[in-house]
């Protein structure tokens, strides 16, 4: 399974650690690189921009967005 995440917070950092782990390719995205980075380093492809997500995740795309309360 392919899926695209957007929002690599401490529950969606946790999350695509895990479905890395257990075999899916996810590609991640963040609005910071450095938790891209983290997610790579667990095995996930990075996308620098939702433009590059869109791109690498194949058709049909699956994409899971976290996003953050405004406060």
């Amino acid at each position: 399974m392919q899926l695209g995440f957007v929002g690599l917070g401490r529950m969606g950092g946790n999350m695509v650690h895990r479905l890395a782990r257990g075999g899916h390719e996810v590609v991640a995205f963040n609005r910071s690189p450095g938790p891209v980075q983290e997610a790579v380093s667990h095995g996930a492809i990075g996308a620098a921009s939702l433009e590059d997500l869109v791109e690498k995740v194949k058709a049909p795309r699956h994409i899971w967005l976290i996003s953050q309360p405004a406060v």
